[in-house]
């Protein structure tokens, strides 16, 4: 059950009056260092029938790194509680200033886990508010329902992936961190971790594919914004940031563009910078020393 990846604030609000079977999730991410809660923000204000998706509750919680992808059944377990099942279409969104921050990264989920039934908000809940609609502070408890989830492991990479990438060269690798943190200049958000990038890989921030009005860029722009960065639609690629959140926008702005299968990799810059040796940290500023 594939569902458009985009959706207008326009087409959500008729779809809530139309009382649609859907599940509207806020999934609403910031950086510690922001000092925003994000639940704390949703119980006080959320889309009618929203209910919290919570991205660092949904993941491996075995693993030392952020919000890595859980196991299927981890997965299934929590979307269940939620109330979807495989015939649910869920809308996903998130409360950031730039319209989608965290919100293409569960989109994302969604979709590795074999449910194409997802579409982000357009926009977010920033231009939600703009357009002055209904917000609400009630929490909505839907009964727990049974969802199978079937990961999809060609769309992820692993650390030894992008290793050997390094002499082979199978598909690109694109970073979504802002230009001064993929250049080595500006700092990282995260403790004990320096900046810089992976050996060949290709910068494009993850703001440069929204517009000012904080939408995805048309379709003709995004394929313009890849050609500009020198990213072959038609080549495998592979996409990183800090802990695989923004990277998620290089997959769905390739979606939009007819480009499937854009893999993530999961561990991100966080991983990368811990075991690499210090000649993969590429940077113009401290790098990393042994």
């Amino acid at each position: 059950m594939a569902r458009q990846a985009l959706v207008t604030s326009q087409w959500l609000a008729d779809a809530l009056k139309a009382q649609r079977k859907m599940r509207i999730l806020d999934t609403s991410w910031y950086l510690p260092k922001l000092r925003r809660s994000a639940k704390s923000e949703f119980m006080r204000r959320h889309i009618p029938g929203a209910a919290f998706f919570d991205i660092d509750e949904c993941c491996d919680k075995t693993s030392p790194l952020d919000h890595m992808l859980p196991s299927e059944k981890s997965f299934a377990d929590y979307v269940g509680s939620l109330g979807i099942d495989r015939d649910t279409h869920v809308v996903v969104y998130d409360a950031s200033d730039f319209g989608a921050f965290s919100a293409p990264r569960v989109w994302w989920m969604f979709r590795v886990f074999g449910h194409g039934g997802v579409s982000l908000l357009n926009g977010g809940l920033r231009n939600w508010q703009q357009e002055e609609r209904a917000l609400s502070d009630q929490r909505v408890r839907p009964p727990a329902t049974e969802f199978t989830a079937s990961l999809n492991r060609s769309w992820i990479k692993t650390y030894e992936d992008i290793v050997d990438n390094l002499d082979t060269k199978k598909f690109q690798v694109v970073d979504t961190r802002p230009t001064g943190r993929f250049r080595g200049l500006d700092p990282e958000p995260r403790d004990n971790t320096e900046s810089g990038h992976i050996p060949g890989s290709i910068s494009m921030p993850f703001h440069s594919f929204l517009s000012q009005s904080s939408h995805f860029l048309p379709k003709e722009q995004l394929q313009a914004l890849f050609a500009r960065a020198g990213v072959d639609l038609s080549r495998p690629i592979c996409v990183s940031c800090g802990s695989a959140v923004t990277a998620c926008h290089v997959v769905l702005a390739a979606h939009e563009c007819g480009h499937d299968g854009v893999a993530v990799y999961d561990g991100g810059w966080s991983e990368w910078y811990t075991r690499a040796v210090p000649e993969n940290v590429i940077s113009e500023g401290r790098g990393k020393h042994l």
